[in-house]
């Protein structure tokens, strides 16, 4: 049961499709990115600006030779944009409470995770998608500086939509937050339940540990079943099983062995792991 990778994407697709939304790829020199732009200019899913010097980004398209047309994109450089000052200004207003000084301001604007964020924050962009050449950290750096959370958010956090043979699994928090408290990883998990539904992901949600049900002990658990609690308390409307091992989370068999009368166990699409170390090894090993 549930939607398939093949279902998934298409609706991804279709949805993109409709909303036409402007997208920003700061890393505009990556031979898979200019591959990933291809396809989506083809598809007409999304407008995309590449950003970099514009002679090198075209050298690297004709050498590639993928067949994209230079004017069905927009590249920029951002050392030479005419909205680089008003960004610039807008950085060091937005930083300076941070002891954030105008040059410094500048100099941070030539990073293209900051530009293409500045972007996004200035409403020229919809959207930014970066990290094939950068790391997590660089990528988000600047939008956790200056775009901050939703009102109703306190925590950042995020998922991965990993796409199985048969289904779509969300996991979460795989990348951001080494060890969340039970507050902490309550809103991890109803964010990222958040985040299924807004992608067509129907939210079982599993809260992994080494323990299922009321069987285990210690410390690591017992942080689980609050989280899970709290969950419970504040968005009744979630399906949610806590404590659940993943084989119990994932396997029909074995969760309904183990927790029988549970509506998730065997079944979930939204895997909650404790702490970064355990999320961040297992969806690079799966």
């Amino acid at each position: 049961t549930g939607i398939t990778p093949r279902m998934f994407q298409y609706n991804v697709m279709k949805r993109a499709k409709s909303a036409k939304k402007r997208i920003i790829l700061p890393e505009g020199m990556d031979e898979c990115i200019l591959m990933a732009t291809k396809k989506l200019i083809d598809a007409d899913a999304v407008k995309i600006t590449l950003l970099g010097d514009p002679k090198q980004v075209k050298a690297k398209i004709a050498e590639l030779a993928i067949g994209l047309k230079i004017k069905s994109i927009d590249i920029i450089d951002s050392k030479k944009s005419s909205h680089f000052v008003d960004y610039a200004t807008t950085l060091y207003e937005l930083r300076k409470h941070k002891n954030v000084n105008l040059a410094m301001a500048k100099y941070l604007r030539e990073d293209v995770s900051y530009f293409g964020t500045m972007m996004v924050y200035t409403g020229h962009a919809d959207g930014m998608v970066s990290g094939a050449v950068h790391t997590t950290q660089h990528t988000i750096r600047p939008a956790l500086q200056f775009i901050e959370t939703r009102p109703d958010v306190s925590i950042v956090s995020s998922v991965f939509f990993i796409c199985l043979p048969n289904r779509v699994t969300v996991f979460g928090d795989c990348a951001i937050n080494p060890n969340p408290s039970a507050e902490q990883l309550a809103e991890i998990a109803i964010s990222s339940a958040k985040s299924a539904e807004d992608f067509g992901v129907e939210a079982k949600v599993a809260m992994l540990s080494y323990s299922s049900g009321a069987s285990g002990k210690g410390e690591d658990v017992e942080r689980v079943r609050e989280a899970t609690e709290i969950v419970k308390k504040q968005a009744p409307h979630i399906k949610i099983e806590g404590p659940i091992q993943y084989d119990a989370a994932v396997d029909m068999r074995i969760g309904q062995s183990k927790l029988p009368d549970s509506e998730v166990a065997g079944q979930a699409s939204v895997l909650i792991f404790p702490d970064l170390n355990t999320g961040n090894n297992t969806y690079k090993a799966v």
